[in-house]
């Protein structure tokens, strides 16, 4: 298997004419027959319609390349690429599931605002990835359809939730693929996949049609090969939505602008007594030689403290299956979704959930149900809650030291298929790292930085401002280009 595509190299060849984008979605979708019975990275491919879709694109292709040629631009839009959507994204007249036996049948009447946005950036959309159910899992373990294993080792995670959209890219099946983050789902798969991850600050990218985990932390970003490309993304993706009251009102920006590879006179922090349970030391050493690498391209390293950082995971396991467990109580058998009928309704209400759900997904609703009940309110959400803004206070004091924040995604690279199930508070666990970005709805991204001596990605975590998204990626690019070496293609596929 040769070195995936980029975005930015394939809207080169066909702003030349050296291809057109059928081309590419041919070759996409070849990848995927032939290397997505291994891997399970899809739910559904939809080839025909995508197909159809090039083939409308390549009769523009001409009229696209001379309006290149009139703005000055080298690439314009997503003309031709082909991506995919986790499937907790709603697509209209296309099944979409959240992975999740309750909405195993459903087929939305309308489209998330980041579908409509690339159908009208004119990418071609080849299917639907697959996630831990509802979004709700590191490992993509939890979904109730199958499996999906990582491309650099196949008895490995490849992460989660958003497990299938990081092997998708990983593997080459397409050059970028969304997903979403709502305590570290698009950043600890792109670190156990070797790609890029990021996620976006809080309200940058419109929510509207992403299937609701937790609505205070959830946000929408690109998985990529590279940091050029996750900013071309995110470019198509973000803006205010007004069916969205939680988008921020913000003016769209060329993302890609500050990608000079210069990271002279920025300012990266550090956090010395950082520690995890299961720390692999050839993760930390790794994240050591990339902010080394950054301070000898001219950055200035310093110091900085997230002392309530230590209690992000315990916060973000009160706060999250709270709004699970309002968010979920929808999915009733009554208005759509999946419904087993029963003797009374509350029988038929049972039923639906206990047969609709998987295990994982009934531990948060029982968690957050539990945290949000009379008496137990104030000691467990509100308190939540208040260490909350302490963390983001926290964030807000580092920040008048730095530009960004520099330290692991993960704790480990990935880990072994049921190696975690057995004790879900080991693989909650994992998060340490970056569940505190989503508290204090802050932009991060993971960039890999190196492999472990099993062949396995290590990866790059980098934090900043809120809707800094700029300084963010012109710093992971500029490691990006530092590094001195490309990521191997994945050997699980070899053979």
């Amino acid at each position: 298997m040769g070195k995936p595509y980029t975005v930015k190299q394939m809207l080169v060849s066909m702003a030349s004419g050296d291809t057109q984008p059928s081309d590419w979605t041919q070759h996409s979708l070849g990848i995927i027959e032939n290397t997505d019975d291994k891997i399970g990275a899809f739910l559904q491919v939809n080839g025909e319609q995508a197909l159809q879709r090039a083939h409308q694109l390549d009769d523009q292709a001409a009229h696209w390349r001379a309006s290149l040629s009139t703005t000055g631009a080298t690439t314009q839009g997503l003309f031709g690429i082909p991506y995919a959507l986790k499937d907790n994204m709603c697509t209209k007249g296309m099944g979409t599931t959240a992975a999740s036996q309750i909405l195993a049948n459903y087929i939305p009447p309308y489209s998330a605002t980041v579908a409509e946005k690339l159908t009208q950036a004119n990418g071609v959309m080849l299917g639907k990835t697959n996630l831990d159910e509802f979004a709700m899992g590191s490992s993509t373990e939890h979904s109730a359809f199958q499996k999906t294993h990582n491309p650099y080792n196949l008895n490995r995670v490849p992460g989660g939730s958003s497990g299938g959209s990081a092997a998708a890219v990983a593997a080459g099946m397409v050059p970028f693929a969304l997903g979403s983050d709502t305590g570290g789902s698009i950043r600890q798969p792109a670190a156990f996949c070797g790609v890029v991850g990021l996620k976006p600050t809080y309200g940058r990218v419109s929510r509207f049609g992403l299937i609701a985990f937790a609505s205070s932390l959830d946000q929408i970003g690109p998985l990529t090969q590279t940091v050029e490309d996750a900013a071309l993304v995110l470019q198509y993706i973000s803006g205010p939505d007004p069916l969205d009251s939680t988008s921020a009102p913000t003016v769209t920006e060329d993302f890609t602008r500050l990608l000079t590879g210069e990271v002279k006179g920025l300012r990266i922090g550090i956090v010395r007594d950082i520690s995890a349970v299961g720390m692999d030391p050839q993760v930390m050493t790794a994240v050591d030689k990339a902010v080394a690498v950054l301070a000898g391209a001219g950055a200035q390293v310093v110091d900085v403290a997230l002392p309530h950082s230590a209690y992000a995971v315990a916060s973000y396991y009160l706060v999250a299956p709270a709004e699970a467990s309002s968010n979920l109580a929808r999915y009733d058998g009554v208005r759509y979704g999946r419904r087993v009928e029963g003797e009374t309704l509350l029988d038929m209400y049972e039923r639906t959930r206990s047969e609709g759900f998987g295990m994982e997904v009934k531990r948060r609703i029982m968690i957050g149900t539990y945290a949000l009940s009379s008496g137990y309110y104030d000691a467990y959400y509100k308190r939540a809650q208040q260490m909350r803004t302490l963390i983001r206070q926290d964030f807000d004091e580092a920040f008048q030291k730095c530009d960004v924040i520099a330290m692991p995604t993960t704790p480990s690279p990935a880990f072994a298929f049921e190696e975690k199930s057995a004790n879900p508070l080991q693989l909650y666990l994992d998060d340490i790292f970056t569940v505190p970005a989503n508290l204090a709805g802050l932009p991060g991204i993971n960039v890999p930085c190196g492999m472990s001596n099993e062949g396995l990605p290590m990866g790059l975590q980098l934090l900043g401002k809120a809707f800094d998204e700029s300084t963010l990626l012109q710093v992971a690019h500029g490691y990006e280009q530092l590094r001195g070496f490309t990521m191997p293609s994945p050997h699980g596929l070899e053979g």
